[in-house]
């Protein structure tokens, strides 16, 4: 990869990085798009990065109006990631989106632990939460599909586990706002969006945007 596309670049200015993008045309795709969002978006932090790549994962601006930021998730987000914690994500399609360039995080999907879901009568993705309860302090938690999987998490927050770092942008006509409005009333750090719409490539979107920053401060080099 040539200097031009180097992953330690900053995407603020004349310079762009996508850790995703590995041949030159790829590169040129996604830096056209990141340059519309920012004078769409805006750039002036790295909450704004976050809303930019969320819109262009979705192919619609109005994303960047709809998100919100509670307890200073991005920074939240960083701390985290250099001290190398878990990554847990409620489906597989979230698990394979994040990028797995730029960090040493472990990358678990709560779909492996949901064996007791048929016995509960409840979602595989809410037990798969409900049985990683045990992991949840101090982790990422990553849920860009199911409502059931974040009122579990809310409710384990609400007794007292506390992850360093919540995404959540559940998708669909029941409990996806309303779960993603109970999240924001509690203190932990989270990025999700206002509404009934979301899902996974928002999800994903807004921790590859994080874990890019982190790999742009250098910290990870080999």
């Amino acid at each position: 990869m040539s200097e031009e596309l180097s992953p330690r670049e900053d995407t603020t200015g004349s310079t762009y990085t996508d850790l995703g993008a590995t041949t030159g045309e790829a590169y040129r795709i996604s830096e056209t798009s990141r340059k519309l969002a920012r004078k769409r978006v805006g750039d002036r932090d790295y909450e704004d990065r976050v809303r930019q790549r969320c819109s262009i994962a979705v192919g619609d601006f109005e994303m960047a109006a709809l998100l919100r930021f509670m307890h200073d998730p991005v920074n939240a987000g960083l701390r985290a990631l250099g001290e190398q914690v878990r990554i847990i994500t409620d489906i597989r399609m979230v698990q394979v989106g994040i990028q797995k360039k730029g960090h040493q995080s472990e990358i678990l999907c709560s779909l492996d632990h949901a064996d007791s879901a048929p016995e509960l009568g409840i979602t595989r993705s809410r037990a798969g939460i409900i049985s990683l309860a045990g992991k949840i302090d101090g982790s990422i938690i990553v849920i860009g599909n199911a409502p059931s999987a974040l009122l579990s998490l809310c409710d384990l927050i609400k007794e007292g586990h506390r992850p360093a770092l919540v995404v959540a942008t559940p998708v669909g006509f029941v409990n996806a706002a309303e779960s993603k409005a109970l999240l924001r009333t509690l203190s932990v750090p989270s990025i999700s969006n206002e509404g009934t719409r979301g899902g996974t490539p928002v999800a994903v979107a807004a921790i590859n945007e994080i874990i890019t920053i982190y790999a742009e401060q250098g910290v990870n080099e080999p």
